[in-house]
């Protein structure tokens, strides 16, 4: 009799531990005067709960007389005495229907005795943040298992739209991969044509492949001049999303109407890369009542999806990768953990506040520096989507060094500006700009006392803004002390050194 009463009893929040005290003796009485106990405890040693029901089945199977079965509840609760309070209706209710395998029934019928509960605890208030409200149990069994269908669900979805862009891009990149082979041997018309193809393939197949090509456009020691050339328009020129959403996102990142933050604000976009575009803006000041001059602004907004879509592009880059493991001729080249890193960096790009951080770090590194700067944040005008930062004037640096002829003077400047700037933060600060393409590098010179014209005869110094910080990167120590080394065997001429230096980071 006493296994009838055992029972099946669920795990409830954070309880741990479940004893079952029963009598053993068989006589009706006995049950009558003892019945079966239930001790819950919790994990934490200072709070209990213990909630004892004595059962009198008067002959009858318990769960088919849920009157007789509850009437009795009252008194006795634990071995120390009757010092509990009552159990709450609810309570009776769900302990009575977790103790039997019919739910109903016992649980309508339990809803109009008494029982008793106690939680013995130092201080009642606190119970509040410990324990769940009376309906919590059968709350979470259906949180459980709406959160099992929704996952189900979402694992599905997002199976079938990983299927649905792999043969997307199957299909988009089939063009440009079947004329590539023919590229050079149908005259220059066919590969101009092939090079239109591979730049609007990879302005529609998504960010993760846009900044590919455009690190790709740096590469002219890998890629063919003219790709390169013409993969350079994805520096600044990337597919733009409609002003509508950019509203949107600006009025939904800040709380208010774009007319209340700004004075006036561009909807042609600046420029556009592969994250988010730029809009031309000036804030409107703090003192209505003052003449002051509106702060142009620079204000950058995420392209629409932009992080589901580099996360499943990478999923699927990734899933290549791996296969391309077991290719030997290609093993070597460890395709894998080179797309799982650039990933991470991607991703990190997807969060304009991060960006925002990473501005003020830079700046605070180059703060003595007169010659190189960067944006400077417009708190609190921050948000991962949305990100005002000061409008820096100037000219891609790609302009003065491609663009002009001549005036080996100011390319000697802009080299020199850059290779310090780079060794500082590669040396000495730990903290690298992984994202130095031209479109992310503006020069300015001062044009106060010459004219454009004669600008490279008067030797100005040239000024360098870095952009686009949302891509950072720090050596581990072992990787900085091995770079160190490789740079000091460099200076001394030990190519040995250098080349072991080199060999322990490939």
């Amino acid at each position: 009799m006493g296994e009838l009463f055992g029972g099946r009893l669920l795990r409830l929040a954070n309880t741990r531990k479940l004893a079952a005290i029963s009598n053993q003796a068989t006589r009706r009485s006995q049950y009558r005067n003892y019945g079966t106990t239930f001790t819950v405890g919790l994990r934490l040693p200072q709070y209990r709960v213990y909630s004892h029901y004595k059962f009198n089945s008067g002959g009858k199977v318990p769960f088919l007389s849920p009157s007789n079965a509850w009437k009795r509840l009252t008194g006795k609760c634990s071995a120390s005495g009757r010092t509990l309070p009552y159990l709450t209706r609810m309570a009776q209710a769900v302990s009575l229907a977790l103790s039997r395998s019919n739910l109903i029934v016992p649980g309508v019928s339990g809803l109009t005795y008494g029982g008793n509960l106690a939680l013995a605890q130092r201080n009642l208030v606190e119970t509040k943040d410990y324990y769940p409200s009376q309906n919590s149990l059968y709350m979470t069994s259906q949180k459980v298992h709406s959160n099992f269908v929704s996952s189900t669900l979402h694992f599905f979805k997002e199976g079938v739209i990983l299927l649905v862009r792999t043969l997307y891009l199957a299909v988009l990149f089939s063009p440009s991969i079947m004329m590539a082979p023919f590229a050079d041997s149908f005259g220059p018309q066919f590969r101009k044509k092939w090079l239109e193809v591979v730049h609007s393939t990879l302005e529609k197949a998504g960010p993760a492949f846009i900044k590919w090509g455009q690190w790709a456009a740096t590469r002219p020691d890998l890629f063919p001049r003219d790709l390169c050339i013409k993969l350079s328009k994805l520096h600044s020129n990337a597919p733009e999303h409609s002003f509508a959403y950019t509203k949107k996102t600006v009025e939904g990142a800040f709380g208010r109407k774009l007319s209340e933050i700004f004075e006036g604000f561009e909807e042609e976009p600046v420029a556009s890369g592969s994250i988010a575009q730029v809009h031309r803006a000036f804030l409107r000041s703090r003192y209505p009542g003052r003449q002051v001059k509106p702060l142009e602004v620079a204000v950058k907004v995420r392209h629409p999806g932009v992080g589901d879509s580099i996360r499943r592009d990478f999923m699927i880059m990734n899933l290549v990768a791996k296969m391309s493991n077991f290719i030997p001729t290609l093993n070597w080249l460890r395709l894998d953990e080179s797309v799982k890193q650039f990933g991470v960096f991607m991703m990190g790009q997807v969060d304009l506040a991060k960006e925002a951080a990473h501005l003020s770090r830079f700046i605070y590194n180059f703060r003595k520096w007169k010659d190189v700067s960067f944006p400077k944040p417009i708190y609190p005008l921050v948000h991962p989507a949305v990100l005002v930062e000061s409008f820096e004037q100037g000219e891609s640096v790609a302009h003065y060094l491609e663009e002009i002829v001549g005036h080996d003077h100011i390319k000697s400047k802009l080299a020199h500006i850059g290779t310090h700037a780079l060794l500082k933060m590669l040396l000495v600060d730990n903290f690298i700009h992984a994202d130095m393409h031209p479109g992310n590098i503006l020069v300015r010179v001062s044009q106060n006392k010459t004219s454009r014209k004669r600008l490279f005869f008067n030797k100005s110094k040239p000024h360098v803004i870095f952009l686009d910080v949302g891509m950072t990167a720090e050596l581990s120590q072992s990787n900085r002390v091995n770079l160190l080394e490789f740079f000091k065997a460099v200076a001394r001429r030990d190519g040995r050194t250098a080349a072991e230096r080199l060999a322990k980071e490939t």
